[in-house]
């Protein structure tokens, strides 16, 4: 069976050059992060330190599996086929992730749906289970050690993993979009934040849904090369990138609704940050109590008298009258 290099070996550079710079995006996001909400719930930056080193740990395995394609392995053509321990490692790595941002979100809509189980504990199962298809996936590519042995027995628990995962992003978005828009009947003021929210949401799950599809559909009909594998490069980035844009674009959400004079809740479950916002706004619109002032006004009047009827020369003559209180 002819074997591209190109498609291969190329297809890796490439998928492991994007990944690096949204590695380098992750990481400025991070920052960005730590900048912005230092007095976040220590559960918040346990998650978001997570996905950093998660993600820093997957460019570094990346970077290994390319260094064994390119450098160990230069000019041997028939090293093609092998699957490196580090290359099967980063499929378990983006899985994590995913796990954890597929988490993150469905906490968000347990409590916008009143902490309804019956639509939580669908996707936290369909997680489970992307993340364990994940798990096999990465023990059977370090047992097996090629593609071409790897796809003969447990091709379909790769492609398992993909639909899984494309599915929960598919949901999440469904339910967050639903959910938002049922709270823009109670504040018709709140329908320009709540809009806002909703395309975040979907852009993010969007986003991440089309990298795992394509992958997919590579992985189905192109079993000869790597371009399924260069864009499974991808994939944790694009998770990791979508968790932390949310966190992110708190700040503005809350100053927008703070211009707008807006006294309804923020229909998004960010722990900690909503609850100071309000006392925030408390203290600020509260009225200042009243005051009573007193104004001393005194008027001075200037006239001339006739000097007939006073018995003196003209002369100038002032009254000072008495003081009043206002």
């Amino acid at each position: 069976m002819a074997v591209s290099v190109p498609a291969t070996y190329g297809a890796l550079l490439v998928g492991g050059f994007v990944a690096a710079a949204l590695a380098g995006i992750v990481t400025v996001q991070s920052f960005i992060y730590v900048k912005l909400y230092p007095s976040d719930v220590l559960q918040t930056k346990a998650i978001v330190t997570a996905v950093w080193l998660l993600d820093t740990a997957h460019t570094a395995l990346v970077c290994a599996s390319i260094w064994t394609y390119f450098i160990e392995n230069f000019g041997d053509t028939s090293k093609i086929d092998m699957i490196p321990r580090t290359l099967a490692m980063t499929v378990a790595l983006t899985a994590i992730l995913t796990f954890i941002v597929h988490c993150f979100f469905a906490h968000r809509i347990h409590k916008l749906s009143r902490r309804d189980w019956r639509i939580t504990m669908p996707l936290m199962g369909f997680a489970f289970l992307r993340l364990c298809s994940a798990s096999v996936t990465t023990a059977e590519m370090i047992h097996m050690q090629t593609f071409s042995s790897f796809k003969a027995e447990f091709r379909w628990i790769f492609t398992l993993g993909l639909a899984l995962s494309c599915l929960v992003d598919v949901m999440i978005a469904g339910f967050l979009c639903y959910s938002l828009r049922s709270n823009r009947k109670a504040s018709s003021s709140m329908d320009r934040v709540i809009n806002s929210v909703i395309l975040y949401t979907f852009e993010n799950n969007s986003l991440t849904s089309a990298a795992t599809v394509v992958s997919m559909i590579c992985w189905l009909t192109m079993p000869t090369n790597l371009v399924f594998m260069g864009l499974h490069f991808v994939i944790g980035k694009l998770y990791a990138n979508s968790l932390l844009a949310t966190l992110n674009a708190r700040k503005r959400l809350q100053n927008e609704r703070a211009q707008r004079g807006l006294s309804a809740e923020l229909p998004v479950a960010f722990p900690g940050y909503a609850s100071r916002f309000r006392t925030h706004q408390s203290s600020r619109s509260e009225p200042p109590a009243a005051t009573k002032v007193e104004i001393n006004v005194e008027k001075t009047v200037e006239y001339e008298v006739d000097a007939s009827q006073c018995g003196s020369p003209t002369t100038p003559g002032t009254y000072v009258g008495s003081s009043e209180v206002v």
